[in-house]
């Protein structure tokens, strides 16, 4: 039986001490809907896992993995599902030096639908270099030489004109690589 690896990446989850998810009920929750190697990385929700399962899709994986969220821990929690395949090619399209760069100052924003380039019209991006970003394939890549903390085109891109109707969740360098060494 082949069996195809993925990585969930929940969205706002164990951040100032709200809205807790410990990662052993997360693999549970993974483990009880059926899937296997299941992993968690960091406590930030990043959790992978492997399925037989032919018929869904990362966005049919996704949505039962936040209804059995919710039912486990009475709120709602936004998940995004890929695989490791796409996880590759998000490293391998990166516009930024990676290898050069610490994993602080570089950001996957990954989206669940790809964003059109009008979400973006808004911002005056020459205004906020050296910070720069790029548009990929379902991921905005953002370089913010002083850590995400600090960033405000962090804060422009996460306006709602860019990320209103779409799920989305940002990943550091550093974890973007261990997901992908882990869905590989």
């Amino acid at each position: 039986m082949t069996t195809k690896k993925f990585a969930a990446l929940l969205r706002g989850i164990n951040v100032g001490g709200a809205r807790k998810v410990p990662m052993a009920e997360l693999r549970q929750v993974l483990e009880g809907l059926g899937h296997g190697d299941v992993q968690t990385y960091l406590q930030s929700g990043n959790a992978v896992f492997s399925t037989a399962r032919t018929d869904p899709g990362p966005a049919d994986l996704a949505r039962e993995l936040e209804a059995a969220i919710e039912a486990r821990f009475g709120f709602a929690v936004a998940c995004l599902v890929v695989d490791g395949a796409y996880l590759r090619a998000v490293a391998d399209a990166c516009p930024f030096p990676a290898a050069e760069l610490e994993g602080k100052q570089l950001h996957a924003t990954f989206f669940s639908e790809q964003p059109g380039a009008e979400r973006f019209a808004g911002i005056d991006w020459p205004s906020y270099l050296p910070e720069e970003y790029r548009v990929g394939d379902r991921v905005v890549y953002l370089y913010a030489p002083d850590g995400l903390g600090r960033s405000k085109l962090a804060e422009a891109l996460a306006r709602p004109a860019v990320v209103r109707g779409i799920d989305v969740t940002s990943r550091n360098w550093n974890t973007v690589v261990k997901l992908i060494e882990l869905t590989g």
